[in-house]
């Protein structure tokens, strides 16, 4: 497949599987590793390869090629410390992308000191994204993008008949149409026409900071 790429995923518990599965359903190469051998086991009908091996084995993980890999996640479960070593040794091996689901804010200071790409609280992003969902009518999705930003559903109503064109929503209150829902079908027209009236039942799927989709009328 186009664009398809190769992750290294240290450590099957719960999010590293579900992560690694959800890459697999998704057409990319997945090697996972892990020095548990229930959770080796758990995971071999999803990943392309799965190891059980020790992910804080600087000669274990260049054996097993994971520098040649586009990403690694790490996600070592509980310990800071086994968090930290994997990531040093990932990069004296010169892996490219080191992604690592962080413990604490305390673990999540020093991944960012040591220069990781990317840090992610699971636990943390799936709370804000309920309390926005329960907040914020019609939200579909929450992204962390180090800002607020939403990703939510408006019913077009008292706008039927106008166009994008009229409504100018980008200058009027900061947020951009990616898709409207005709009628309320299930069916998405990503990058709509500017030019076309809106109807009644249409419904407007808004991207935008969240101070600017809960300004709008």
């Amino acid at each position: 497949m186009a664009g398809r790429i190769e992750v290294g995923v240290i450590g099957l518990g719960k999010f590293g599987l579900e992560l690694a599965r959800n890459l697999r359903e998704m057409g990319h190469g997945v090697t996972g590793i892990d020095s548990s051998t229930e959770k080796v086991k758990i995971a071999k009908p999803y990943l392309t390869h799965v190891f059980q091996a020790d992910g804080t084995d600087q000669q274990t993980l260049e054996q097993l090629s994971f520098q040649d890999f586009n990403y690694v996640v790490v996600s070592t479960g509980d310990s800071m410390e086994a968090s930290i070593l994997v990531v040093l040794n990932l990069q004296e091996i010169g892996v490219k992308k080191i992604w690592v689901k962080a413990m604490s804010d305390a673990h999540k200071k020093v991944l960012n000191k040591l220069g990781v790409d990317f840090v992610v609280f699971p636990e943390h992003f799936a709370a804000k994204q309920l309390a926005y969902k329960l907040a914020t009518p019609g939200m579909l999705d929450y992204l962390s993008m180090g800002q607020d930003v939403l990703i939510k559903e408006k019913k077009v109503g008292d706008w039927k008949g106008k166009t994008l064109i009229d409504l100018n929503l980008t200058n009027n209150f900061q947020v951009q149409v990616i898709a409207i829902r005709k009628g309320g079908t299930d069916e998405l027209n990503f990058v709509p026409k500017a030019t076309e009236p809106l109807e009644e039942h249409d419904m407007l799927v808004l991207i935008g900071y969240h101070e600017n989709l809960v300004k709008m009328p």
